[in-house]
């Protein structure tokens, strides 16, 4: 296969991900280094130095290898950091002023692998801020320029636990019993070591790194995924479970009974706890957050604010307003003081200081929180994607709308959200209502307008 066929089929809207050895080998990671390298080179900011890391799976050190010599060809040096999570590369990315590249595919399977990069100072590169020229450049990359770089290794691991820690204050940490299930995945690298010396009880279940996942799949957002944890919770008489992705960098919370948390109720908890140290500030939320989020930030006297759904979007409206604290349904937390990065490990430290502050239980913290009935994000395939939309839309003109992002339908006592997949011809619905009958109902009732003809 052309390379700039296996470019074309590995490279997404927010990073870079495929099967190895057939849509990512060592020829497509050394041709994405010289490209990254010269992009960053050739930037505004005129990098010298790219930091590399790589999480678990078998397939990182030879991809790793191969997209160093492809920065080193192009003169400038390569920190490798080692095993990571991605968000120790953003930590590096930031402390270093120096862009970064993590090897991982995140929570996909074991035949995955993939890259996600980030300028200095952790900005994000997607397709709009330069990955489609980094694409470009690769599919036939310029040969090496001059006297190579060099590479040294450099652990950081140290310094990150200490940034980690920095978000609360440890010493009003009740003595919680944590359950920390990180699937085989760099959890079991960073979690131990951020929770060492704290006056948790912590238990890590699967902490062994191995990147054929032999336990279960490292994808949390898939409620089958936190069997294991939520009967854990229960058989210890735990007083949080936390699930940990394959990279480490969103994290699910499971309640005291063993009840798995939304990543809406999670950004709501947090930035409440946020506001308690930065009052006033601005929070950031996607716009598939439940309404309770908005309203909770209002209650604690911040000001939300609706972004699209992604990272490059949130940590872009971030920059432009100085929020302090921006929150996903996906399980993706991005902190101000984290170069605007998102970080599972941080968001699980803000929780454990809310939970151990609130003197209650989880369950009881978040039931204030409980206010509406989530469908879930519903995908239903479509021949046009837009053409629906619109006629979405043109159903519910007595509502508010806006597309910001797809079609929102604000109907007052309930809501959704239509839009289109980046790369299926998908549309995807979530919406929320006050009880499950009605969300029931009102789901049915959008999706026959999908199908109609």
């Amino acid at each position: 296969m052309a390379i700039s066929q296996q470019l074309d089929q590995i490279v997404k809207a927010y990073d870079i991900r495929g099967t190895y050895p057939d849509q990512i080998d060592a020829e497509v990671a050394r041709a994405l280094g010289t490209a990254f390298a010269r992009f960053v080179a050739d930037g505004p900011h005129a990098a010298e130095r790219v930091v590399v890391a790589r999480d678990m799976r078998p397939s990182g050190p030879e991809l790793v290898a191969a997209f160093t010599e492809g920065v080193l060809g192009q003169g400038l040096d390569v920190v490798d950091i080692g095993l990571a999570s991605t968000d120790m590369i953003y930590f590096a990315a930031g402390s270093l002023d120096s862009p970064g590249a993590v090897f991982t595919a995140s929570h996909n399977p074991a035949q995955y692998n993939g890259i996600k990069l980030c300028l200095a100072g952790a900005a994000p590169v997607g397709e709009d801020s330069g990955l489609a020229e980094i694409k470009a450049m690769a599919a036939d990359p310029p040969g090496p320029v001059g006297s190579p770089g060099t590479r040294t290794e450099v652990d950081l691991m140290d310094e990150f636990v200490d940034h980690v820690r920095s978000f609360i204050d440890t010493s009003a940490l009740s003595p919680l019993k944590v359950v920390a299930d990180t699937a085989n995945g760099m959890g079991g690298l960073v979690v131990p070591r951020v929770f060492d010396g704290l006056p948790v009880d912590l238990e890590v279940m699967y902490p062994e790194l191995d990147g054929t996942f032999p336990n279960h799949p490292a994808d949390p957002i898939q409620v089958e995924n936190l069997a294991d944890l939520r009967a854990r919770v229960l058989e210890t008489g735990a007083d949080i479970g936390l699930a940990f992705d394959g990279d480490a960098d969103r994290v699910f919370l499971v309640d005291e009974r063993g009840e798995p948390v939304s990543g809406s109720l999670t950004t709501a908890l947090i930035a409440m706890g946020v506001l308690v140290k930065d009052p006033g500030a601005s929070i950031i939320h996607n716009l598939i957050c439940s309404k309770v989020v908005p309203e909770v930030i209002r209650e604690n006297g911040g000001e939300p604010i609706r972004s699209r759904v992604g990272h490059s979007f949130i940590k872009a409206v971030m920059a432009e307003t100085g929020a302090a604290f921006g929150g996903e349904h996906s399980a993706h937390y991005y902190f101000r003081d984290n170069w605007r990065a998102d970080s599972g490990l941080i968001a699980s430290l803000v929780v454990l200081e809310q939970l151990s502050q609130a003197g209650t239980t989880l369950s009881e913290l978040l039931a204030p929180l409980a206010r509406y009935v989530a469908s879930g994000e519903i995908n239903t395939t479509v021949a046009d994607p837009h053409a629906v939309i619109d006629r979405v839309a043109a159903a519910y003109t007595d509502h508010g709308q806006d597309r910001l992002d797809g079609l929102t339908v604000d109907a007052g006592d309930w809501w959704f959200n239509l839009r289109p997949s980046n790369t299926e011809p998908l549309l995807r619905l979530n919406l929320e209502a006050p009880t499950a009958a009605e969300c029931d109902a009102r789901v049915a009732e959008v999706r026959a307008l999908l199908t109609d003809s």
